[in-house]
Formats: C-alpha cells, sequence, structure tokens
C-alpha cells in the first residue's frame, strides 16, 4: 500500500531539493519517519521540520539528514560510525545502506531508547550501541569507512579524524550560528582534505550540543 504522505515528503522535500541518490531514497521507503516520532506528533511526522524528542534533542529535518547521508558516500559492505543515535532514526536508514553502523549517544536515556526500538521492537541485527562522549569516537571498532556527525560543533573532532579509514569521509555541521557543511576525506594516500560542501540550505542544529531546544 503506497504511503502518500511519505511519497510527497520523497519528491518535494528529497527528489525536489536535489537528492539524486536511489539508495538513500530507497532507504527513506523502508524506514518511515513516523516510527520514531512521537506519539503527538506523528501528524508532523512527514514536515520539513525538527521533531523534539525530549531531552534538548530533535529528530533532524529528512532532507538535512538525506542530505548528510548522501554527501557522505556510503559504501554498502562499509562500516560505518554514527555520533548522536538520537531516536534512532537515522541508525535505521544507515543500516539500510551498509553492513553495520556503530552509533555513540552521550544521554543513556536516549541510548536505551534507541536500543529498545531498534533491536527489541524493529530487530535490526547490525546496528552497535555504545553511550559515551562522541567527540573521542568509538576507537575500539575503529577505523571506519565513513563518519557520520549529527551534532554541530566549532572544529571537527581530531580523535575521529584518526579513526577514518584511507578513501573514508566524514560529514559534519560546522559554525556557531549560521553553520555549513564540512566534508573530510582520508585520501588514499594518506591525505587528510576538507571541504566546504554547502553555505546555503544546509541548516544544522547548534542547539543540541548546547540542550536548548524546547518542545513543542
Amino acid at each position: 500500500m503506497i504511503d502518500f504522505e511519505l511519497e510527497t515528503m520523497i519528491s518535494q522535500q528529497l527528489v525536489g531539493r536535489g537528492v539524486t541518490d536511489q539508495r538513500v531514497i530507497s532507504a527513506f521507503r523502508l524506514v518511515p519517519r513516523k516510527l520514531f516520532a512521537p506519539d503527538y506528533l506523528e501528524s508532523k511526522a512527514y514536515s520539513d521540520n525538527e521533531l523534539p524528542i525530549g531531552l534538548g534533542q530533535t529528530i533532524e529535518s529528512p532532507y538535512i539528514m538525506a542530505r548528510m547521508l548522501q554527501e557522505v558516500r556510503l559504501p554498502p559492505e562499509g562500516r560505518v560510525l554514527e555520533i548522536g543515535t538520537g531516536s534512532g532514526f537515522q541508525s535505521a536508514l544507515l543500516s539500510k545502506l551498509v553492513k553495520d553502523v556503530y552509533t555513540v549517544e552521550v544521554q543513556p536515556e536516549l541510548a536505551a531508547r534507541a536500543r529498545k526500538q531498534l533491536i527489541d521492537i524493529m530487530g535490526f541485527p547490525n546496528i552497535h550501541f555504545h553511550v559515551g562522549d562522541g567527540y573521542y569516537g568509538w576507537s575500539d571498532q575503529a577505523p571506519f569507512d565513513a563518519i557520520i556527525v549529527n551534532v554541530g560543533g566549532l572544529e571537527v573532532p581530531e580523535p575521529l579524524i584518526g579513526q577514518l579509514r584511507p578513501g573514508a569521509r566524514l560529514v559534519m555541521p560546522i559554525g556557531e550560528v549560521d553553520q555549513v557543511l564540512y566534508v573530510v576525506d582520508h585520501t588514499e594516500d594518506g591525505e587528510i582534505e576538507t571541504t566546504v560542501l554547502s553555505s546555503d540550505l544546509f541548516k544544522a542544529n547548534l542547539a543540541l550540543l548546547q540542550g536548548d531546544v524546547e518542545d513543542f
């Protein structure tokens, strides 16, 4: 049965704004965002907005999430590090795109909630959880084929760069107010190259780091 709200979201918010990676688009069809929205916000699940999930955290807008997933260039057989588990929605999307997802969340309550949803309820077999400070990544499981950082900051943490496999890419929102999407490539010859990928249309949420997102 076709979910017309979901298809409208994909057409208008993703494809209509430049998301072209068919694997990413397919993942959004396989993992409906409404499954991760609070019950009282289910009617807004496909809106072009962040959705609060409590504890000063949100589910990022579909476009921002899809853009980051597209730009990090996920290898199908790869091992990916995600910083900021949150609701677990992006973890679920990643699980459809790569072999293994290693997700780090600093707040134990959010990590426990996401684990229950993703493992106990939805039965994803390839998502691995760690509670800790995402600044330091997950060194015991490094190196990774891609790293995606959901919480903005003022610079890319050096420990994360050190956990990139040669040929791998990291994406992260950088900036204090008007943020841009940074891409860090660890080239095959061992060089580290940083690029500002987007200076417009990309709005990340440094407020997540500061913990001042208000619930609806």
